[in-house]
């Protein structure tokens, strides 16, 4: 019996020493069971050496964000599904501390969603860079580009950026959301919406989570898109925004959006995780209507919530996953991969739930919207329209939006 207890002893001591590998990250999801067989069996068979798998760290709004997040780990699954590669989901609030664990740990493959840069890519408190302590291992870091010198030159090439083009997804919704606010009338019944009318009720509210290159280019598209139907229309419009939501008060989310549609604008759009919840909550309350963001969101609030602008991060996921299988990183490392309106990555959805409340009398209308959204969407592939892109470091000038005034920013 003695000795039984040892051996218990000792493989238990084994089996802590283990589970403290990770202390400093929190596993939200982990599909690395069968890490060891899987990827060895790749190893052998002359392919890319996989090690234990992809490693994904989650942004601030977590696994569960129903959007950005949860979208990246969709693309995860797929490539487990699809490709046998194993992965692992982190949690956590020490970003540069969880990038260099799992690097050491021997994850080839690291997806970053915080907006958290510095120690990656220069390094902090007199450390090298992460990315230069750890060659052979790719980072993916999202919603900016600063992998780049002065001269334009890559700083790291096993460092990939993944931009998305919502800057043009947003000048849809906001070409959607004047074309909606003016025919509002012919469309809905009113009993089912309380819209402000009239000169009132042109004006439009922007909850951002903050004031980041990565958030702009969500509000600045925004506005680009009111302007140029407000132009054509020679109506003017007022945008009340505020980039210091933050991304977890779902309260004061409403609160923030109940001021702007007690002030007459009919229509808010939160780029502001799970904030964005409190606006549609409170659209609903007020009847009237909300933009959600990442994913497609409209059912959370049927009929409330006019369109989601895609930011579906499980298509660039899954996409250098395979890469990593078939061992061709060298094709993404040290580049920025854009993903357009014809990529699938981003746009607005297909209006559907929202489509459902358009009334018989108001059909007619709704798909002369839907063909006006159409040609918008062409002349921006064509580039005869063009949206500032401040994630590519592209200047904003409201003052060229002749036909909307931005008094907060």
């Amino acid at each position: 019996m003695n000795k039984i207890t040892k051996k218990l002893s000792f493989l238990l001591a084994l089996i802590m020493l283990v589970s403290m590998v990770f202390t400093g990250c929190s596993d939200s999801k982990a599909g690395d069971s069968s890490a060891s067989s899987t990827n060895a069996s790749n190893s052998s068979s002359g392919t890319a050496d996989l090690g234990p798998g992809i490693a994904l760290i989650t942004s601030a709004a977590g696994p569960n964000d129903k959007g950005y997040n949860q979208s990246a780990i969709a693309g995860l699954e797929k490539a487990k599904s699809d490709l046998g590669i194993n992965y692992k989901v982190v949690e956590t609030t020490d970003i540069p501390g969880s990038l260099t664990q799992l690097a050491g740990a021997g994850y080839k493959l690291i997806f970053s969603l915080e907006y958290n840069f510095d120690a990656l890519i220069k390094g902090v408190g007199g450390s090298k860079p992460i990315a230069e302590q750890y060659p052979d291992t790719t980072f993916v870091i999202f919603n900016d580009n600063p992998n780049v010198n002065d001269d334009g030159s890559v700083k790291h090439k096993n460092v990939v950026s993944v931009l998305f083009d919502v800057h043009e997804a947003s000048f849809m919704a906001g070409a959607l959301a004047t074309l909606v606010n003016e025919n509002a009338a012919k469309l809905f019944n009113s009993g089912d919406y309380s819209f402000t009318s009239g000169d009132a009720g042109r004006k439009v509210g922007f909850l951002g989570g903050s004031k980041s290159n990565g958030i702009t280019v969500f509000g600045y598209g925004f506005a680009e898109g009111i302007n140029y139907v407000a132009k054509e229309l020679n109506v003017n419009y007022t945008f009340y925004s505020d980039y210091n939501a933050g991304f977890s008060d779902s309260a004061a989310g409403a609160t923030k959006a109940n001021t702007y549609y007690s002030d007459g604008a009919n229509i808010v759009y939160a780029v502001a995780g799970a904030v964005g919840d409190g606006v549609d909550a409170k659209a609903k309350e007020v009847k009237k209507l909300s933009i959600e963001v990442d994913a497609n969101k409209d059912a959370n609030q049927p009929g409330n919530i006019l369109t989601s602008v895609l930011k579906n991060t499980e298509v660039p996921v899954y996409e250098i996953a395979k890469n990593f299988k078939d061992n061709a990183m060298d094709k993404v490392n040290g580049k920025v991969l854009s993903y357009n309106l014809s990529s699938g990555a981003t746009g607005i959805t297909d209006l559907s739930v929202i489509e459902s409340k358009v009334t018989a009398d108001g059909k007619a209308k709704w798909d002369e919207i839907k063909g006006q959204l159409k040609t918008i969407s062409d002349k921006i592939a064509s580039g005869e329209i063009k949206v500032t892109n401040a994630q590519a470091g592209e200047k904003f000038d409201k003052a060229k939006l002749a036909n909307l005034k931005m008094p907060n920013d």
